[in-house]
């Protein structure tokens, strides 16, 4: 399947399920050429059948090195053209303090950061081609505060926002507008599995409306939702409340 010239393209990683699938669903109902890319199909299935000329499923583990320079060569060959890349495919795995499993860190970050990095190497020959090109990563709002059992994922999600940031300034000459969202609680497939309160959560279909918008504004980074945003600023203002209020008790 060929893209036509005229039809702006977005590729989406992690858009499986989630947030990724609702943003897929978003940019199909807006006219987009979708290339989507997790590890299996999924739901993108039956997605497919119902856009047979917009979407086309490409395979991607984001946390297999070997992979990179084959889905680089199957994604130039799927469009000319990328106008814009939302890096989104992430994982979650708390660390048990008290019977600590520390290859967790590796598993997480090897998803949620270095994913990012191979998904730029991927993508990234594609923006420079693409006039007025954009490149968006998935970051959290996990980085605003410390949280109990999120050492892997906060850390991987804050690598997220600095990466983006470094890069907005890198690929500035070539009028690449760079991105970084950090969502709150969406209720996903991932997120059913917390087994905690999350405030303020929302469905992946609305979290992805106000992504969209966002991209749409090219603003350099958004965090939603602001309620959230304000709690944890806590975190900052007031240290020592925070902690008081946060930290583990013994068992």
């Amino acid at each position: 399947m060929t893209v036509e010239p005229s039809q702006k393209t977005v590729w989406i990683t992690g858009a499986s399920s989630g947030l990724g699938y609702s943003l897929a669903q978003t940019y199909l109902h807006k006219g987009f050429k979708v290339i989507a890319s997790a590890r299996k199909e999924g739901q993108l299935a039956e997605l497919s059948k119902r856009y047979p000329e917009q979407l086309e499923f490409l395979a991607f583990d984001v946390a297999d090195e070997e992979q990179v320079s084959v889905v680089s060569q199957r994604l130039a060959e799927l469009t000319s053209r990328l106008d814009c890349a939302i890096l989104n495919a992430g994982t979650c795995e708390y660390l048990n303090m008290d019977d600590p499993d520390w290859s967790l860190f590796e598993r997480v970050n090897e998803v949620n950061y270095m994913g990012v990095v191979r998904s730029v190497r991927v993508c990234l020959p594609l923006l420079k081609e693409t006039p007025n090109a954009h490149l968006v990563g998935v970051s959290s709002q996990a980085v605003q505060a410390p949280f109990i059992r999120s050492e892997a994922y906060g850390a991987s999600k804050a690598a997220v926002r600095y990466l983006m940031a470094s890069l907005r300034l890198d690929l500035a000459p070539d009028d690449i507008a760079v991105t970084c969202i950090l969502p709150g609680f969406v209720d996903t497939p991932l997120t059913q599995k917390n087994d905690f309160d999350m405030p303020f959560i929302m469905s992946s279909d609305e979290a992805s409306e106000r992504i969209v918008k966002a991209i749409e504004k090219r603003v350099f980074e958004y965090a939603f939702p602001k309620r959230l945003t304000a709690v944890l600023a806590l975190s900052r203002w007031m240290p020592h409340l925070w902690f008081k209020r946060n930290a583990r008790t013994g068992s």
